[in-house]
């Protein structure tokens, strides 16, 4: 008999967790199952056997008690059920078997018959069993008959009441899903009015806070209502006492008032007068702003007479002068000191210098030179004490003249350290001394009305080749050339680095950088050699708008190369470097030499002095100063001499040197006119 279908459950019914049915329904599906399972029919025995009905399936039952758990409104759809069949009565044959759990399929075929003797006997009995047999499986087969249509009615009447209890169990489900959803609805309804019950009590809490701060306002109010009332009565006993008093006073101004009428009389009477006296001390300032101006021209036209009167002094001084200056001995120094001797102790004119030699007869010969300069500085002299005679120099360049000051001398006899100085203050040399002396008269001559702008440029001349100091690499590739505009009297030389200067320690910071990048080299006379001219220009122009009066001048602050002969040693040896750059330094100071005895010879007059040709273009140097050593300019040597006795020969070379540019005449210094 096959199994009827297992009922699933409807997903409306509640389960006992969210992953499937609960531990009570396994159970009973569980036990639906061992009860589902196929019964075996009993066996057919044999002869002796006694028959027995057929028993009604047990699965019967288990439908009404699966049904309520395995009924489903919205599930899968049941497997169909498998169709009864009635189980058919099982052959019979001659031989007597063992009746099986189960009748075979179909019937196994009569084995052939096969020829018996002829006996009565036997056959009777064999037909008696026969018939006994044949009695007993038509009985069976009826009872089986029976029982088969006593089951189907049953099951049939299981169908109908299962079909009903599916019926009653969806209607069960429905119902129980719209009480749950009443439920729900119920819920979120007194959810929703608790809400609102809460709203209503904050906002009536709210209400009532808020009329209690009211109140508590009005009473803070009526406090201080309270308090102004008492406070205005106050005040107006006070006023009342104050109308009292005032009325009293009152009687008393009346009786001023005639007093007070009086000196106001008396006061317009002065008042009157001091206006006259106002009129008066106006037409006073006007006068006195008036005289002001008139010295305010005469600052100016003084200015102008003092410029002039200062270049005079500068003329009768000499437009080339010559300054000569001895160095200190050093620690370094392992020579002997030669003898030098300044007599004059009042005007610092002289120097003398003396030497001695044998004769060939044996004797000792003595020599004495004696040579004087405009200015002639000892040993000891400060940097301070040096710049005090050539600061009135700056002075003239201020005022638009071109001014000169070139340090001439052997190497190692302080030319850089004149020129230049140290890193202190106090051995400030002439260059930033000069510098500052120009920017503070340029300060000073603003409340005169003159206003200045500067700017500078710093070269060096090297082997006939002019560099630029102040470039943007250290080593200047560009060919410049030197011109010269006659209209002007001034000089420039192309592609060369110009910087606007504004303060002196901007220049102090150009000259370290131009120091750096300066062409040196050792010698047995000095470690640290300069093997270059350098120059630098100061480029000044000033205007005073209220004279209508505008001016131009250069300040040319040159470090000449040191002289030295060519046999004088060099540390590394006489390489040909070290002899092409003496080379170039004697010739371009011989040059210089000999612009200045041609200058010396015109200055001088004679026949063709005037047409005499001054050799600028012979080197580099004469023709970059050519401006500065004319009769536009003024010019200040200085000659820097070494004590030691070994560089006595080069001294004395030096100073005949600066005797002849000291008697040189370069004629009268012309100021220089500025176009625009």
């Amino acid at each position: 008999m096959s199994r009827l279908p297992r009922l699933h459950s409807s997903p409306t019914q509640p389960t006992a967790g969210p992953s499937g049915p609960t531990l009570k329904r396994k159970a009973a599906e569980e036990d639906d199952e061992a009860r589902d399972q196929p019964r075996k029919l009993p066996a057919i025995g044999a002869r002796d056997r006694p028959s027995r009905t057929l028993q009604p399936s047990r699965t019967t039952p288990n439908l009404a008690k699966s049904s309520s758990s395995s009924l489903t409104t919205s599930g899968p759809k049941p497997a169909p059920t498998t169709k009864l069949t009635v189980p058919r009565a099982p052959n019979l044959t001659t031989r007597h078997t063992r009746g099986t759990s189960a009748p075979p399929a179909t019937r196994p075929a009569a084995p052939p018959a096969r020829p018996r003797a002829v006996s009565g006997r036997s056959g009777s009995s064999d037909d008696k069993r026969f018939s006994q047999l044949q009695t007993q499986l038509t009985s069976l087969e009826s009872a089986r008959a029976a029982d088969a249509a006593r089951l189907a009615q049953d099951m049939e009447a299981e169908r109908a009441k299962v079909a009903e209890l599916q019926a009653n169990h969806a209607a069960l489900s429905r119902e129980l899903v719209a009480a749950r959803n009443h439920e729900l609805n119920q819920r979120r309804e007194l959810v929703h009015f608790s809400d609102e019950i809460e709203m209503l009590k904050k906002k009536h809490a709210r209400e009532v806070m808020d009329l209690e701060m009211d109140v508590k306002q009005k009473a803070r109010e009526a406090r201080e209502v309270s308090e102004d009332l008492r406070l205005c009565r106050g005040d107006l006993e006070r006023e009342r006492e104050a109308v009292n008093a005032l009325k009293a006073t009152l009687a008393m101004q009346s009786t001023a008032h005639l007093t007070l009428t009086t000196q106001n009389q008396l006061l317009q009477a002065q008042v009157e007068a001091q206006t006259r006296e106002i009129a008066q001390l106006t037409a006073k300032l006007e006068e006195a702003e008036r005289m002001v101006e008139e010295m305010r021209q005469e600052v100016r036209d003084g200015e102008i007479v003092r410029r002039k009167l200062h270049n005079m002094v500068q003329e009768l001084k000499g437009n080339i002068r010559v300054f000569c200056r001895v160095r200190p001995v050093l620690p370094s120094d392992s020579d002997e000191e030669a003898k030098i001797t300044f007599p004059d102790k009042r005007e610092h004119k002289e120097i003398v210098l003396e030497s001695s030699s044998e004769s060939a007869t044996g004797q000792e010969r003595k020599e004495v030179y004696n040579f004087g300069f405009d200015k002639v500085f000892e040993p000891r002299a400060t940097q301070a004490e040096v710049f005090e005679e050539i600061s009135q120099l700056a002075q003239s360049c201020t005022d638009g003249y071109n001014v000169c000051i070139f340090a001439y001398g052997q190497t190692g006899s302080g030319k850089s350290y004149t020129m230049e100085g140290g890193p202190t203050e106090q051995d400030a040399g002439m260059i930033p001394r000069a510098v500052d002396q120009v920017f503070r008269v340029a300060e000073q001559m603003k409340s005169k009305g003159w206003e200045y702008t500067m700017e500078g440029q710093f070269l060096e001349i090297y082997n006939e080749t002019i560099n630029d100091l102040l470039g943007a690499h250290d080593f200047d590739k560009k060919k410049h050339e030197i011109k010269h505009d006659a209209r002007t009297g001034t000089t420039r030389v192309t592609d060369l680095t110009v910087v606007p200067l504004h303060s002196a320690a901007q220049v102090r910071a150009l000259l370290q950088l131009a120091q750096k990048r300066r062409s040196v080299a050792a010698t047995l006379v000095n470690e640290r050699s300069s093997r270059s001219h350098s120059v630098f220009t100061l480029r000044i122009r000033g205007a005073c708008p209220g004279a209508k009066e505008e001016c131009e001048g250069s300040l040319n602050l040159v470090d000449l190369a040191g002289s030295e002969r060519l046999n004088v040693s060099f540390a590394n040896g006489a390489e040909r470097e070290r002899v092409k750059e003496t080379q170039s330094i004697n010739k371009s100071l011989s040059a210089l030499g000999d612009v200045i005895a041609a200058l010396g010879e015109r200055g001088a007059g004679g026949a063709g002095a005037e047409g005499k040709h001054i050799p600028y273009r012979n080197s580099k140097l004469t023709y970059l100063l050519q401006n500065s050593l004319s009769g536009n300019s003024k010019t200040l040597m200085f000659l820097n001499l070494s004590p030691l006795a070994s560089h006595l020969n080069e001294s004395l070379t030096s100073l005949r040197f600066a005797t002849k540019v000291n008697n040189t005449t370069i004629g009268t210094a012309k100021k220089q006119a500025r176009t625009s």
